[in-house]
């Protein structure tokens, strides 16, 4: 595993490009922080290997983004893609939701 390791899947939904990530080291975990508690699903989460450079695309390119993981939601913060403001924090992972309205 590399420090540029992540999972993609793409869904296509009502008409609109939806992408899940997760640094692929939290595939399959589940996180809390005291009652609170979020497993990072293969079903939901799972899908392809990517890089930083492809995860970003897919991010660019989706209307709707779910992001779990302090890299990949650093990586998106860099890239300018989202604002902090917008990160939720469960014990030491972040995660990030995106939404792009059109019209």
């Amino acid at each position: 595993m590399s420090d540029d390791g992540f999972i993609a899947r793409t869904i296509r939904y009502e008409g609109n490009l939806m992408v899940n990530i997760c640094d692929e080291e939290l595939l399959g975990k589940t996180v809390k922080d005291g009652a609170l508690e979020m497993h990072i699903s293969t079903d939901y989460f799972g899908g392809e290997n990517v890089n930083s450079e492809e995860a970003l695309e897919l991010i660019r390119r989706s209307q709707i983004v779910n992001l779990a993981g302090t890299r990949i939601v650093g990586k998106t913060l860099e890239a300018k893609l989202a604002s902090p403001l917008a990160v939720k924090k469960i014990n030491s992972t972040f995660f990030l939701m995106i939404y792009k309205f059109s019209g």
